[in-house]
């Protein structure tokens, strides 16, 4: 098959940038859409999981009789249950799932009970008795950090880029990036500013709870029905847990109401395993909204140290960081993705960026939209405004003067192909948001941006074509926010049909070859651009069959305008949809496929323009408005774009003012619920206006960018450069709850 024979132009898109209506749209609205929690098996039963009250104790027995004796009670599992494991990284996903000879956390899972009904189910966790010694805490990472915190764990060492240090710790591992010289570049600056900065731990606040269905069955393959990011992921994570071959599990990947990176983790499949086969039924395992808040992975908390310098014409020459963040009780935290993006908007010679992993007694950390880079880019972003401020320069034109282009070298390695922060800081300079008057009283206007380098990893593909010449695509990335539309557009652009007649759908673990996750931002990228291969795939078996019928050579067809044309006689010509109602007479059905892992990935930028009313006598902000600006490469479906880039800012909106786990001092969480959790409601928010910059990344066929993340970067920065306009104070906490903007207010009066 030679390729090279398919006539393509990317000059101008057919489908590509327009804005369709989701193929899954109808099965949602109208209530077909199947969610994990719509799965019933025959003969399904309940699982309730036992949790931990207390967020640091030893367990020094589990009594199990009384709940065992419970009629209705089928299975109960606990960690004895897994096969033993000398690997620590097994191990302590082991015991994440259930707890062996600590709890970590309030809300740690202990012991799993199968029931014939959820209430005979959670009767049943009640009747466990645990019997506890109570530790003491460590509730954030520098205390975590010090030589004075209790330790977590007894086989902990500290990850030392690439070697294992002696010694009990908290901390996992510490990392450093640097370039330039940082002692000379400060010694050279004629402003410098450092500060502190602490970041409070936020979820994702997904309005789906976790959910499973599990059955191990008799031929000893387990089937898993799951809402989840990354049902490969699962597969293989859970085969690890269970001691078991990866072949052995199918995980079929339901609708997903919201994840945004918190629903990749393993939590109660395991559980739902072990259940399963010791019942001899399938079990469905349902979180409640406290076991949600309390035993799934928020992201990191931080503490932040930043320090940057500058020359008095406003060229940044130096920059220096320390991240300190929460891995929760098991290590893994965001940090080195934020330190990799504290910097990585600017063009700065002498950089030098260090960070620790530290395990708390909080559930173990899971992604959240551009895991690290928001806590890192909070206090960056600050300070490069007040620098601005203090040199009096307007602070877009400062950020012009300092930023990252092509050639630019981020600090931890990598140089920027073409990226698009200074277009896109154009675009905020020109915009009206910018160039407007500030209306109000004590209403202030900031601005900040952010970076995410965007994922490629592993898709497949496949394609088949129907006899009437319209297509199935078959992928195996879960749609969280219109992927099935972004990739079927793609694979429309290429095979120059009619968008509606692509009918793509996300299939099983066994039905498609492996692909990674729904995460990263590089769904649309990544199994994109499988689409486009398994595309060119069905033309090129199609040119054959073209060929075959009208007895010349293949390469003497080409393929334009839903035609396959002979070069040599322009009088043979069958369109796309004549040929496929022959393929079963000329050698049978057509099935293309793609499978790549693209390196070609484009970090996206993304900025805010936004205005806040700031009550002095209260500490209440209210933003007023607000202006989302991203580079997308090319906007697939702008609609979508635009969608991605408001979700996220809301989100980045809600880190900023409003959301935080509140724990007492024993560890105990007091706000495990929406009533308690302060997530932004359409009271709290103006219309979010955006703006898509297209800067084409060179690494894809079609300029894709993933946009999924970067536009919770910004957010909260832009509202603390704001409040400062407004009230002439600047934070350095999140959130900046109307508390902590009193505080800040009246500490600045003092």
């Amino acid at each position: 098959m030679n390729k090279s024979n398919i006539v393509l132009s990317n000059k101008s898109f057919n489908t590509v940038g327009s804005r369709p209506i989701r193929p899954d749209g109808s099965d949602k609205v109208t209530g077909i859409a199947r969610y994990g929690a719509d799965v019933f098996p025959s003969n399904y039963i309940h699982g309730k999981i036992l949790r931990s009250p207390h967020a640091h104790a030893k367990i020094k027995s589990i009594n199990l009789k009384q709940a065992e004796k419970l009629p209705g009670v089928i299975a109960i599992v606990t960690n004895k249950d897994f096969p033993d494991s000398v690997d620590i990284s097994d191990k302590y996903l082991r015991n994440n799932s259930l707890a062996k000879d600590k709890v970590l956390y309030v809300g740690h899972a202990i012991a799993g009970v199968a029931a014939i009904n959820p209430h005979i189910a959670e009767e049943a966790i009640n009747l466990i008795d645990v019997e506890y010694e109570i530790l003491d805490p460590v509730l954030n990472a520098p205390f975590g950090a010090s030589d004075e915190s209790p330790k977590l764990h007894n086989d902990l060492k500290t990850d030392l880029f690439g070697e294992k240090q002696d010694g009990k710790t908290n901390i996992a591992s510490k990392f450093k990036h640097s370039i330039g010289d940082i002692q000379k570049g400060f010694e050279q600056s004629d402003i410098i500013i450092e500060k502190e900065f602490n970041t409070a731990t936020v979820h994702q606040g997904y309005i789906e709870p976790m959910n499973v269905t599990a059955h191990w069955n008799n031929d000893s393959r387990i089937h898993i029905w799951i809402s989840t990011q990354g049902p490969f992921q699962v597969r293989e994570v859970t085969a690890k847990a269970l001691g078991i071959r990866t072949s052995q599990i199918k995980v079929t990947p339901m609708e997903i109401g919201g994840g945004f990176g918190g629903k990749f983790p393993l939590y109660q499949e395991p559980v739902a395993c072990l259940l399963s086969k010791k019942a001899g039924k399938p079990v469905k395992i349902i979180m409640t909204r406290k076991e949600v808040f309390e035993g799934t992975g928020p992201t990191s908390g931080s503490n932040v140290w930043c320090k940057i310098g500058s020359t008095k014409e406003g060229k940044i020459i130096a920059a220096e960081g320390f991240l300190s963040y929460e891995a929760g009780a098991y290590p893994g935290s965001p940090v080195e993705a934020g330190g990799k993006c504290m910097f990585a908007s600017y063009d700065i010679p002498n950089v030098s960026i260090e960070g620790i992993d530290v395990v708390v007694n909080k559930p173990k950390v899971a992604a959240y939209r551009a895991p690290g880079a928001t806590n890192a880019t909070f206090a960056t972003e600050t300070i490069i405004d007040e620098i601005a401020s203090e040199l009096n320069i307007d602070p877009i034109d400062f950020r012009l003067m300092n930023a990252s282009k092509e050639g630019t070298r981020r600090a931890d390695g990598p140089k920027y192909p073409k990226i698009g922060a200074v277009e896109m800081l154009n675009a905020m300079k020109n915009h009206d948001h910018w160039k407007s008057p500030i209306k109000g009283k004590k209403v202030g206007r900031g601005m900040a941006i952010g970076f995410w380098f965007n994922g490629g990893n592993r898709s497949t593909c496949t394609i088949g074509v129907n006899p009437d010449g319209t297509i199935i695509l078959v992928e195996g990335s879960p749609d969280i926010g219109g992927s099935r539309a972004s990739i079927a557009m793609q694979a429309a652009e290429i095979l120059n049909l009619d968008y509606h007649d692509v009918y793509p759908s996300v299939t099983d673990t066994d039905s498609i070859g492996y692909s990674d996750g729904t995460g990263g931002s590089r769904t649309t990228f990544a199994t994109g651009w499988a689409a486009i291969e398994a595309s060119k795939d069905v033309l090129s078996q199609m040119i054959e069959r073209a060929a075959k019928i009208w007895g010349i050579k293949s390469k003497d067809v080409k393929y334009m305008e839903r035609n396959f044309i002979s070069k040599s006689d322009p009088e043979l010509k069958l369109s796309f949809k004549e040929l496929a109602g022959r393929l079963a007479d000329t050698g049978g059905p057509i099935t293309g496929k793609g499978t790549v892992s693209p390196a070609g990935v484009g970090g996206s930028f993304c900025g805010n323009i936004v205005d806040v009313k700031v009550d002095e006598d209260t500490g209440k902000v209210d933003i007023i408005r607000f202006t989302a600006f991203q580079d997308a490469g090319k906007a697939i479906h702008p609609s979508y774009v635009e969608g991605q880039i408001q979700g996220g800012s809301a989100q980045g909106i809600g880190w900023a003012l409003n959301e935080e786990y509140f724990y007492d001092k024993s560890g105990d969480l007091k706000n495990s619920s929406f009533l308690d959790y302060r997530m932004p409601t359409s009271l709290d928010l103006p219309m979010i206006d955006t703006v898509i910059v297209e800067v084409a990344n060179p690494g894809h066929p079609f300029g894709v960018r993933g946009v999924g993340e970067a536009n919770i970067v910004p957010p909260p920065a832009a509202i603390a450069n704001a409040i400062f306009n407004s009230s002439g104070i600047r934070m350095n906490v999140l959130p900046m709850s109307p508390m902590a903007v009193l505080n800040s207010i009246e500490n600045d009066i003092k």
